[in-house]
This record gives structure tokens, sequence and C-alpha cells, in this order.
């Protein structure tokens, strides 16, 4: 199934695509990696987590497996329709309003790259407007070399993935271009990306009224905030 894409985004393959243009399909081959790890050194045992940009579950399922109470959010129900053991909620991450607070938000899936400022700091907002006080916020960042030493590829799940460019399309945007190959199945993936300084990531963060906690990752690439003023 094919609906309307975002303006940047498209996806190509089998099966159904999403407004930004991931492929349910593929997703659903997709391992979930360290990230579960990553998070849950991070977080309290048991925490409630609000999970923005769950897709199809590839990290929502190893986390409600160890423990967590989880609502996973995305705007697709397709992806929706393949998560299992938590409450979902189908929207624009950016719009969203539940009324309630968590212990903790994740932002998964370099959305904190998103094309337009303007709705990536919506995405920021959302996830100060969800999250306790004494709560922190997890966020995933792109690597300092993602755009760069094009083309790029590596093996996961029994496939490949590779980056095959990243050209700018505009004042700090990219258009990055990205196939999957499988033996059965190939799918593209196009889509916006803004690269982040860590000067410029840090005042996105204070915007938003969050404060940088501190990097989870030695490449700096998972993020844990916290609600400014809210120092440890």
């Amino acid at each position: 199934m094919r609906g309307r894409m975002r303006e940047g985004h498209q996806g190509t393959g089998p099966g159904a695509v999403t407004p930004d243009g991931c492929s349910v399909e593929l997703y659903e081959r997709l391992p979930a990696g360290d990230e579960p790890d990553i998070i849950e050194r991070a977080v309290p045992a048991r925490a409630r987590i609000l999970e923005l940009g769950s897709g199809v579950g590839r990290v929502t399922h190893p986390l409600v497996r160890r423990g967590f109470d989880v609502t996973a959010v995305d705007e697709s129900p397709e992806m929706l329709e393949k998560v299992r053991d938590a409450r979902t909620v189908c929207g624009p991450i950016e719009k969203l309003e539940l009324d309630e607070l968590f212990d903790v938000v994740l932002l998964g899936s370099f959305l904190v790259h998103y094309g337009d400022p303007q709705v990536r700091q919506r995405l920021l907002q959302t996830c100060r407007r969800h999250v306790e006080d004494h709560g922190c916020v997890l966020i995933q960042r792109e690597a300092e070399d993602r755009h760069e030493n094009l083309p790029r590829e590596r093996e996961i799940a029994g496939g490949l993935v590779r980056v095959v460019s990243s050209d700018p399309v505009g004042p700090g945007v990219r258009s990055v271009h990205v196939e999957y190959l499988f033996p059965d199945a190939r799918w593209t993936q196009t889509f916006l990306s803004r690269p982040l300084t860590t000067e410029a990531f840090e005042l996105a963060l204070s915007e938003a009224g969050l404060a940088l906690d501190s990097y989870l990752t030695e490449d700096r690439t998972w993020v844990r905030a916290i609600p400014a003023g809210e120092g440890r």
C-alpha cells in the first residue's frame, strides 16, 4: 500500500510503506541491535516508557520482555498492527497530546534530525510535554560521519544495507538514499536529514525545555536529557 508521502521522502519495495518511506515488511526483518541494552542501562527498572516512532516494535518488544511498561506511538497503523503486548497510539508524534507523564520518553530512529527544523522542535517539545519532572528523555543522534565516505554498506539480518548517497538539497538539509538488499526482496528509502553539530543539538534541547544530562555511548549517538532545571 502506498499512501501520501511526506515531502522529500519516498520508499519502494514490497508491502506497505509509511509516509516517511519506511517499509513495514523490511522493518519486521531488522534486529534491535544494542539499542535495548543502551536504554535499559540508562533508565530505572520497570519504568514507564513512551516510545515515539516505535514502528513495528523492533525495540518495543525487547523492552517489554525486560519488564518495562511501554506505550508505542507511530503515525502508521500498518506498523502498529505488528506491535504486541504494549499499548499503542496512532498519530503524528509532533501533535501528540496524551495528558499523562512518563518516567522515560524515547525518541529513536534519528528523528531529531528531521529535515524541517520546526518539526524537529515540535518533536522535542512532545518529549518535554510527556516526561515526568524527575524523568528523562533518551534521544538517538546520527554518527558524526554518517553523511561521509559514501556509498557505504554493511551486512544485517541476512542482507545488505547500503547508504548510497547524501546530497545537499537546501541550507543545512541533505537528501539521503538507502538501499536494503535481500536474496528475496529489495527496498529503497529516500529521506531528508538535517545534521546537527553538538552545539546545535544542545541548543535545540534547551529551546524545548530540556538539558543535556549525559552521552550514553562513546560515539555520542545516544543521549540522556532531563527537564531543564532538574539537576541530578
